[in-house]
């Protein structure tokens, strides 16, 4: 089975109502180019640093008016759609943000849900500093998606960073492992190909990681740039697409067949054995 993937590049701002005709524009491209589902990046409807910001333009899941244009879209068109996350309010009693993803059916409705487990907390130098969990709250569980596209992982961002989660979706039955990112500049360039490659060969999986790009514009709080470079690997690691630095859309045909094919070469997902962590009696 083949399945043909777009994959959106966005430059979004801080503003949702700004970014939504760009990727719905971009989205109706997708289909137009055969695509059977188009993948959006991380917070596709808002990137920013300002939670006072956030807290003014956000809205719940209920409300959002990126998520319901994009579910009518997929039922007007009748394809699959990806929302890589959505930055949504909570009823959360410290006010903190859900950052979201949604797999929308060919008929508008929403297939899964994840919440990003794993929050990016980090230093990366002395100017660039993140604190996501501030403003977000993780998520506590993995989404897997049993569909007629295939069996799909759902995953955001840092998680890229634990391997775990990854083996998990692939030992229970993902073909394709999704990334929506808004990668930093620093990480990307430095770490970005190498973790992508990384979960694809570990798991024998396709590895489909649209992304934020460029500067983003920002009417509250610092602006923040995005590394880019959306990209597909294949289960045997070759990089299949690489979306370089320009917003845009790309398509690519995954041979879904060559899941099998690499774990039947390399059966390491039922090689796993139990050990002893370091320093037990």
């Amino acid at each position: 089975m083949t399945l043909r993937a777009a994959l959106l590049q966005l430059n979004s701002s801080d503003n949702p109502a700004d970014n939504l005709p760009t990727t719905l524009t971009m989205l109706r491209e997708a289909h137009a180019r055969g695509a059977q589902i188009a993948l959006t990046p991380e917070v596709t409807n808002c990137v920013s640093t300002s939670r006072a910001g956030q807290a003014a333009v956000l809205q719940t899941e209920a409300e959002d008016q990126t998520l319901a244009a994009i579910r009518g879209l997929a039922k007007e068109l009748g394809f699959w759609v990806l929302i890589g996350s959505l930055a949504l309010k909570t009823d959360d009693p410290d006010g903190r943000f859900a950052n979201r993803s949604f797999l929308i059916g060919p008929d508008g409705a929403i297939m899964a849900r994840y919440d990003k487990i794993h929050m990016f907390d980090v230093k990366v130098s002395e100017t660039e500093i993140y604190h996501e969990s501030a403003a977000f709250r993780p998520g506590d569980r993995a989404v897997l998606a049993e569909t007629p596209l295939g069996c799909l992982g759902l995953t955001i961002c840092y998680d890229l960073r634990f391997p775990m989660l990854y083996r998990a979706l692939a030992q229970a039955g993902a073909e394709v492992l999704f990334v929506p990112a808004a990668f930093s500049p620093v990480t990307g360039a430095a770490h970005w190909l190498s973790l992508l490659r990384a979960r694809a060969i570990e798991n024998g999986a396709f590895v489909v990681a649209p992304a934020q790009t460029g500067l983003h514009k920002a009417q509250e709080g610092r602006t923040r740039r995005t590394h880019g470079h959306g990209m597909v690997i294949a289960p045997w690691g070759e990089v299949l697409l690489d979306m370089g630095r320009d917003p845009g859309v790309a398509v690519v045909d995954l041979d879904l067949s060559r899941v099998a094919d690499v774990r039947a070469r390399v059966p390491s997902l039922r090689h796993d054995r139990e050990f002893l962590p370091p320093g037990a009696p």
